[in-house]
């Protein structure tokens, strides 16, 4: 009896102490049933003792990369809100711009008030220089410039006292629509202004029209010489964007793959660090049906497009081969039109090119279109160098 009662006994304690570990290991969260079921995601683990875990070290560190967004200062009060929304998550804020006269001298900018705030903000303040008179870009100036040594020498001493005086710290030379003829002698000019600004201690840099190859000719393209850019200049900035434009038919400003082509060309012509790539913050719209030497298409910002769409009943539609949105809607007076914009989707894809390709970052045109949704995701993929 005794034997069998220390047998009972024993078994007793046995089942006592499984039960109390089986509490122990649900209590404490290991394979519980209900906890993996959570709709919440679990917490992020905190770093002890200088230990990374083991999700810190498998996740890939953002790259650091700069940002530029060019302004148009027409009005004060809005240059200002517009640099004071933005400048946080900007490297340069590019002034746009101080337009070239034949003789070597500047048109200035009302820039006093916008450039506080810029350097306010910690963002550097980017001079450009333009040869941009009576609402476009003008051949016979550019080529006075680069063939009267008076006027260059007048023009490089202006813009290095403009620079000085108003506490800009980078310059960008935006020459366009220069007759072919004249690359090598843009490039000369080039070779003579860069080092000396540089030597003043600012940053160098140009903008560059989006070519797919050196055959690329015509008024906006064949003076521009990629590689000899890419020497001469600390970085370039690739117009990547009006395919679709206030004149032209409708389509995405900056379609995915056009965009790829000129990256391709682009970096085996000038390092991938020195590498700026352009993207719009802004859509247009459009009156259809499409004719040539219609109606001009309206610029909208993104917010902008979505309440119109929102409005208008409109459904948004997503272009997979453009990485672009678009939609369509009647007006009041029943008239149909096409919206082709920006959106969370479309500046993802931007961003992915960047890394894909390695660049140096992105550069915007133009501040003061709403699109907030953008600089956050920004943040979300990069780290914004700052100086």
């Amino acid at each position: 009896m005794k034997r069998w009662m220390g047998i009972v006994l024993v078994l007793a304690l046995l089942a006592t102490g499984c039960a109390g570990m089986g509490q122990k290991k649900q209590g404490s969260g290991e394979n519980n049933p209900h906890k993996a079921q959570s709709s919440h995601p679990p917490k992020a683990e905190k770093v002890r003792h200088g230990h990374e875990t083991d999700s810190a070290k498998n996740r890939p560190a953002k790259p650091r990369i700069e940002s530029i967004g060019f302004l148009e200062p027409m009005d004060r009060k809005k240059a200002m809100k517009d640099v004071h929304d933005v400048a946080d998550h900007l490297t340069y804020v590019s002034f746009f711009s101080y337009r070239v006269k034949s003789d070597g001298d500047l048109i200035p900018l009302n820039d006093k008030d916008p450039l506080r705030v810029t350097r306010n903000h910690g963002a550097l303040p980017m001079l450009v220089i333009t040869n941009f008179h009576e609402g476009n870009f003008q051949p016979d100036i550019a080529h006075r410039i680069f063939t009267d040594p008076k006027a260059s020498k007048r023009l490089i001493r202006n813009v290095v006292r403009v620079m000085k005086q108003k506490g800009y710290k980078a310059l960008n030379v935006d020459f366009e629509h220069i007759r072919e003829k004249d690359r090598l002698l843009y490039n000369g000019f080039l070779e003579t202004i860069l080092p000396i600004v540089k030597r003043e201690g600012f940053t160098v840099s140009t903008a560059l029209a989006p070519k797919a190859s050196d055959r690329q000719g015509g008024p906006w393209h064949g003076a521009h010489d990629y590689a000899f850019h890419g020497k001469v200049a600390d970085f370039v900035i690739l117009m990547t964007y009006e395919w679709g434009w206030t004149g032209g038919p409708p389509m995405a400003v900056a379609p995915i793959p056009q965009v790829r082509k000129v990256l391709d060309y682009a970096v085996t012509k000038i390092p991938r660090k020195k590498i700026m790539m352009g993207a719009p913050l802004y859509g247009y719209d459009w009156t259809l049906p499409y004719r040539k030497g219609g109606p001009p298409a309206k610029r909208l910002a993104p917010q902008e497009a979505m309440k119109l769409a929102q409005r208008s009943g409109a459904k948004i539609q997503y272009n997979n081969r453009d990485q672009a949105p678009y939609f369509y809607y009647r007006d009041n007076g029943g008239k149909k039109h096409v919206v082709w914009f920006e959106n969370e989707q479309s500046a993802q894809a931007k961003f992915d090119l960047i890394k894909e390709y390695r660049l140096r970052g992105i550069s915007y045109w133009v501040l003061g279109e709403d699109f907030p949704r953008n600089w956050s995701l920004l943040r979300e993929n990069f780290k914004i160098r700052r100086y």
